[in-house]
């Protein structure tokens, strides 16, 4: 018998209704829901420890995986089972994880598991703008401790109206696309890519997106109560001690307050505010520090933290001496590497990136394999952050969740400034040297120098820059290009990259309730004036794209050709595409695009991929009838010449079309080697021959009156009983059929 389902509706302005259901699947997960839109089905569950793991942190796990077979499909590759999360799965689960985190209490340490499984796919819904909401909703069933219900949802901008979870084909036109996450009362994450839109558009987009998921939480907590919400679980939460609270208060905030009013390098103040919390230490007996160490560190950060933001609210001076609005020193390099195919370094106060391109052919692209999206990447960036970059020792454990998310912020932020008929694939690999505040934005600068070092014809070049927020409520300070230490201890940490004339990419973690869009505005506008600081460093080191590619990197051309020629171009087990290759040291690339073919040739020397080219017209090569095509004789025959209109095409130029005059020897006009021109005059109906004529180039004889074409009698001609006709006369006119395929035989 199935039990009963308990279900919600959420009405959309465009598109499917969204259900949320429980009751049928998953039961024994503390929270299970399975979220419906179209024919797309999410399974959301949850399950949490109910004792504490000891770690001074919450150990919260979402996952996010498509199942293959949501979409009738195999999973590709040698094993034919899903494995690691691809680079589209990380990606929503670092979306989710941003939302759900701040949420659950700070004193909460039991180990959370959130799983989301695309169990069924719609072609025209897009899944990943769905995963938030089945999270919170599970939460929301469960009696995990959490403060309010979320929602996630996609807006985009399409042909100037803002749309909510767009389908697939409604994205491809958008001009800004953003995710956004946030409960009923505050925005507290947001992620997205545009075309140069301005501040105003952007907050308009946020509300939008805001106004869709208020609805959304609202059909969670009415769920809730449909199913009977369940009562918190009680946990073992921290230990507290007011007592040692007050003593660690008392004995570090001045202290710390002058440290951080100071203004010191990293190292300096990190070794100054640990000297204060060794002298904190020595102060308690070796016993209580033995047995109370992690609240002494505890009630120590909490003081740390309280002081330095206050001296940012009170003197307005930051940990490093700037100014809020101030932006560290820069200096950039471009052409740093010999060997690649661009290069740069760019460097922001303790901040350092080097980038570089690499250009290659479609062959190069990034696959994209999932069950809810096929195709691929011809611009992609790769992020990479070593140990080494902070000071540390420690082992590489493959590309981590981070790193994919950096990475995919820049290239989100570059890739809509590269024309859309560039035919190579570029690769952008950024690798962070140093790091201490935002090295994502130095990856988009170090990124856009390299692509113009590299001769790539960029529309615009892109800066990026982070900014953070302090407030206490009352007062508010917002702080441009922010230390590492600064985002830590900060309420908001918003990266921002654009052109001179917009935003083309954005990623924003809101850490307080209730931000004002007055304040994210001007927060914004800030951010802009820091934005063209920077961009105005990238250009007086590279003020426009380099004129071509290195001589080392390889040139790139395209030709389009009718589909019916592509198997002329390859030939018999790809021999001629081979051949061409080899001889001209190119790299050809041929694809099917509907009834066309697109050939791309890649080399490094332009002569050699031009004699590509030509080999390729070449072989597709149709002459139009009428026109005149200068020839070259390749072979002298009793009844006429073999030309040659183009290389491998050759055609025969019968001796009654080399001049008006009867030609006895046709070696007595023409040989081996000589180049003339000739008309082309298309097929010959009958004999369904190419026929060209050189006496068409040649003025007429005075006089000459045109022979009417002769009229055959096909009766006869499929007679052979027929009597042969013996009384035909020879004189000097011209014959227009005195070309046939037939005289040329007999006479050959």
């Amino acid at each position: 018998m199935k039990p009963q389902v308990f279900k919600q509706v959420i009405k959309m302005a465009n598109g499917p209704d969204i259900t949320i259901e429980t009751g049928a699947l998953a039961k024994q997960a503390h929270g299970s829901v399975v979220i419906t839109c179209g024919k797309a089905m999410l399974l959301g569950t949850v399950v949490s420890g109910y004792k504490s793991t000891g770690l001074d942190f919450l150990p919260l796990t979402v996952d996010y995986r498509e199942k293959f077979a949501a979409a009738g499909k195999y999973p590709g590759g040698f094993f034919k089972r899903e494995a690691r999360p691809n680079d589209g799965e990380v990606l929503t689960m670092r979306l989710v994880d941003r939302v759900l985190r701040p949420l659950f209490p700070k004193d909460y340490h039991a180990e959370v598991q959130v799983m989301i499984q695309l169990m069924s796919h719609d072609p025209e819904v897009m899944p990943d703008a769905m995963a938030g909401l089945a999270a919170s909703a599970a939460i929301q069933l469960s009696d995990i401790p959490f403060e309010c219900p979320i929602s996630e949802v996609r807006v985009a901008r399409v042909n100037g109206e803002f749309v909510v979870n767009p389908s697939y084909t409604q994205l491809a036109e958008a001009d800004l696309e953003m995710m956004i996450g946030a409960s009923a009362d505050s925005v507290m994450m947001v992620e997205g890519e545009m075309s140069e839109v301005s501040e105003e558009e952007m907050i308009a987009a946020i509300k939008t997106a805001h106004e869709a998921i208020k609805e959304q939480c609202a059909a969670q907590v009415a769920l809730a109560e449909q199913v009977g919400k369940k009562e918190v679980r009680e946990y073992d939460g921290e230990d507290e001690d007011a007592d040692i609270e007050a003593t660690v208060a008392a004995f570090t905030y001045d202290k710390v307050y002058e440290v951080a009013k100071k203004g010191s390098g990293k190292h300096e103040r990190s070794a100054a505010f640990g000297e204060i919390k060794d002298a904190l230490i020595a102060t308690f007996d070796e016993e209580t520090a033995a047995e109370k160490g992690k609240l002494i560190s505890k009630y120590f950060n909490k003081s740390h933290k309280k002081a330095v933001r206050d001296v940012l609210l009170n003197e307005g001076i930051r940990l490093d001496g700037r100014k809020t609005t101030d932006i560290r020193d820069i200096w950039c390099e471009v052409d740093y590497l010999p060997s690649t195919h661009g290069s740069a370094v760019f460097t922001r106060g303790e901040t350092q990136a080097l980038a570089t391109v690499t250009l290659g052919t479609s062959r190069d692209a990034n696959i994209i394999d999932m069950a809810s999206q096929e195709g691929e990447e011809r611009f992609y960036l790769h992020y990479n952050f070593p140990p080494f970059c902070t000071g540390e020792a420690r082992p590489l454990r493959g590309t981590s969740r981070r790193e994919i998310g950096h990475g995919n912020l820049a290239q989100r932020a570059l890739k809509r400034m590269l024309p859309e008929d560039l035919p190579y694939t570029v690769r952008i690999v950024s690798e962070v040297l140093e790091s201490n505040g935002s090295s994502s934005m130095a990856t988009v600068c170090a990124g856009t120098m390299a692509m113009m070092d590299a001769g790539l014809p960029m529309k615009k070049p892109v800066s990026g820059i982070a900014m953070g927020l302090i407030t206490d409520g009352s007062n508010y300070a917002v702080l441009s290009d922010i230390l590492g230490d600064e985002d830590h201890l900060g309420d908001m940490d918003f990266k921002v990259t654009g052109t001179e004339d917009g935003i083309t990419a954005c990623q924003m973690d809101i850490k307080v309730k209730g931000l004002s869009y007055e304040i994210l505005t001007n927060a914004l506008m800030q951010a802009r004036d820091g934005r063209l600081h920077i961009l105005g460093k990238l250009t007086d080191t590279i003020a426009a794209p380099a004129a071509d590619v290195k001589p080392h990197a390889p040139k790139m051309e395209s030709l389009e050709i009718e589909g019916k020629f592509i198997g002329a171009v390859i030939g018999p087990g790809g021999k001629v595409i081979q051949e061409m290759q080899k001889e001209t040291e190119t790299v050809i690339n041929i694809k099917e695009d509907g009834d066309m073919g697109i050939i791309e040739i890649a080399g490094t020397d332009r002569a050699k991929i031009e004699a590509a080219l030509e080999k390729i017209r070449n072989i597709i090569f149709e002459p139009t009838v009428g026109e005149v095509y200068e020839v070259k004789v390749v072979k002298m025959l009793d009844f006429g010449a073999v030309v040659e209109l183009r290389p491998g095409k050759e055609t025969l130029l019968h001796v009654s079309e080399f001049d008006y005059k009867r030609i006895e020897d046709p070696s007595t006009v023409l040989k081996v080697g000589d180049v003339l021109d000739v008309k082309y005059m298309g097929v010959d109906p009958r004999t369904k021959k190419q026929k060209v004529s050189r006496k068409e180039c040649l003025p007429k004889p005075e006089g000459w009156v045109e022979r009417p074409p002769r009229q055959r009698d096909d009766r006869r001609s499929n007679d052979r009983r027929a009597p042969r006709r013996d009384d035909r006369k020879r004189d000097d006119r011209s014959r227009r059929d005195n070309d046939s395929s037939s005289e040329t035989k007999s006479e050959e």
